[in-house]
């Protein structure tokens, strides 16, 4: 329950009496509304007037908004298809769509620290999010509702972004998979055409399985 619940039920002239008798003498309420108007006070001396977000603070929330713009839709701006352009999607990831201009690529944002680089210019905030999210490779993932999943995948992919620097050895056991996975695929394709694609946990041989599947005898 909201600690604060009992003003919504209060009557405001009550309240306002109260206060006008705090303003008075101090001591002639009890302690609790004597702490609330005191907080009441100090807020409308020290912050009375202030009538918009500082625009710092605003850019450093549009900076966030640009990394979180890349997260959801830097898959959209890839270079995967090396023999022609992909096609154009709008709105696209420029600056000035998240309220930032030219002038702001060489301010410090306390926002890099969002993607593990610490404050940064944002130039090298924008480069180190299109290395991670809008090269080769693109990572559509934000449709995830599980949060713990996303932190991970963040972190994996920004931290290193998104391109990892593997022994020869390491490249060679992934091609390696990568074939064995295309080769399982394209036999299944040909062997059973039209059948839905399904993953056994337990099958030894392939072929077998999925023919036990078939015969529902497995």
């Amino acid at each position: 329950m909201d600690k604060f619940s009992f003003l919504g039920s209060a009557e405001i002239s009550s309240v306002d009496d109260l206060f006008q008798q705090y303003l008075q003498d101090n001591n002639s309420v009890e302690y609790g509304w004597q702490k609330f108007f005191e907080g009441f006070e100090f807020a409308r001396k020290n912050y009375e007037g202030i009538t918009e977000i500082p625009q710092d603070v605003k850019k450093e929330f549009d900076v966030i908004n640009l990394i979180n713009g890349y997260r959801s839709r830097g898959h959209l701006f890839t270079l995967t298809n090396p023999v022609r352009e992909r096609r154009k999607y709008s709105p696209t990831l420029d600056i000035e769509n998240f309220g930032l201009s030219q002038t702001d690529l060489e301010t410090v944002f306390q926002a890099g620290n969002q993607i593990g680089i610490g404050p940064a210019k944002l130039k090298d905030i924008i480069a180190h999010l299109k290395q991670t999210y809008c090269q080769s490779i693109g990572a559509e993932y934000m449709y995830i509702r599980i949060p713990k999943i996303n932190v991970w995948l963040q972190e994996k992919m920004e931290g290193s972004k998104n391109t990892p620097n593997f022994a020869v050895h390491e490249k060679l056991m992934i091609l390696h998979k990568l074939n064995q996975a295309v080769g399982l695929e394209n036999f299944l394709h040909t062997k059973f055409v039209g059948q839905k694609k399904i993953f056994f946990g337990r099958c030894r041989i392939y072929n077998t399985c999925f023919r036990c599947y078939l015969r529902k005898r497995c």
